[in-house]
């Protein structure tokens, strides 16, 4: 039986598991928190969140997000645990509409249009990317341990709108540690650091 798995139909499963595995590369998009996801200065509500989704249906064109006042786009992306992100890409129209730039932060939650003037982790001058082609590697020092993802798009190629299709997002994910809450339940002192989050994110912070 052994023998029956021989060289000729192992280079046709080859060709899957390379296309399987070029897919399970982009598959950050199963980690994002949903519920939390946000996209500021979307034409249709709701529509930024259709972006995200399996590597295999970036071709589909039905779904999309298109900017509303003017071509500025900002995503909010929540993780449901630690990220390491190792690339991005962006899939558009052929055309002025396709965003321009590309700008990432990290970990700071409910980022609005006037928190974008700080300064960017990264920044990527885009391509056309109609097809889904084109990787843009991330500092991966810099996106190590990334709890939340903020995307800036503030240019396209010169039309009033930007339009994107599919956003991919490649790299690794690790569970949030939950044991580190019955930790502090039997602390004698309470460890500063693992309340910096609670001070990150004040709840009042929301900003429509």
């Amino acid at each position: 039986a052994a023998m029956a798995h021989g060289h000729g139909p192992g280079r046709c499963r080859c060709c899957g598991e390379e296309a399987a595995e070029r897919g399970a590369a982009w598959g950050l998009y199963l980690r994002i928190d949903r519920q939390r996801l946000q996209c500021l200065n979307e034409r249709r509500e709701g529509s930024g969140a259709t972006v995200f989704r399996p590597w295999e249906e970036r071709g589909d064109r039905s779904q999309f997000v298109e900017s509303d006042d003017d071509e500025e786009l900002l995503f909010n992306i929540p993780f449901t645990g630690s990220v390491k992100l190792k690339g991005v890409l962006v899939m558009g129209e052929d055309d002025g509409s396709h965003p321009a730039e590309l700008r990432l932060f990290r970990n700071i939650p409910h980022m609005s249009f006037d928190d974008t003037a700080k300064e960017p982790e990264q920044t990527f001058s885009l391509s056309r990317d109609p097809l889904g082609q084109l990787e843009y590697p991330t500092k991966i020092a810099r996106f190590s341990n990334v709890y939340h993802l903020s995307m800036h798009f503030p240019k396209n190629f010169g039309a009033e709108t930007t339009k994107i299709f599919y956003i991919g997002l490649k790299g690794e994910w690790t569970e949030a540690h939950r044991h580190e809450v019955t930790i502090c339940n039997y602390e004698a002192s309470a460890n500063p650091a693992d309340h910096k989050l609670e001070q990150i994110t004040p709840q009042t912070h929301f900003i429509s």
